[in-house]
């Protein structure tokens, strides 16, 4: 019995491997397009930003940092501790957001929905370098297990934000 079902597997396999593989191509968004972007940047408690004219979107997802064009595929996208940039016509704005996710929807629309976030300009290269080491303390220091793991969610928001300060 069991030699018996090792052939009908056997074919079925080899049945699969005949099967014509049909593959499906979106290529990048067209660069040149005279379409905008329509971008809404919002807290939980409060809209941070809208706009109807965007070239583009930078954004740092989880799986990376990524560009968003008008006419970009549909997805959701996951956001880690990073800068937002929003490059218009008129200029360039930049927020600091903790994490969230962004949604870009099929009408060239993108949502960005983030935990917290303020502009870039807010923030002091030294007072996020003294949080950081006080940060650390907490971690090497005899704290508790909850209190470590705060320490760690924080120590990553630091350093994500002294890198953005840095450049």
């Amino acid at each position: 019995m069991a030699a018996i079902r090792s052939i009908a597997s056997a074919r079925s396999l080899s049945a699969l491997r005949r099967a014509p593989v049909v593959a499906f191509r979106r290529g990048y968004a067209e660069a040149a397009s005279n379409e905008a972007l329509k971008v809404s940047l919002v807290l939980p408690h409060q809209p941070l930003y809208n706009s109807s004219d965007a070239v583009q979107v930078n954004i740092s997802a989880a799986s990376g940092d990524m560009g968003i064009l008008a006419n970009h595929v549909p997805s959701v996208e996951p956001l880690k501790a990073g800068v937002i940039e929003i490059i218009e016509q008129s200029g360039t704005k930049k927020w600091f957001a903790s994490g969230g996710f962004a949604t870009v929807h099929p009408n060239n629309t993108l949502t960005i929905n983030a935990i917290e976030a303020a502009p870039l300009d807010d923030f002091a290269l030294e007072a996020v370098r003294q949080n950081l080491a006080e940060v650390q303390k907490v971690l090497a220091g005899n704290a508790s297990e909850h209190e470590k793991v705060e320490a760690r969610v924080e120590l990553d928001v630091y350093e994500a934000l002294q890198h953005a300060l840095s450049k």
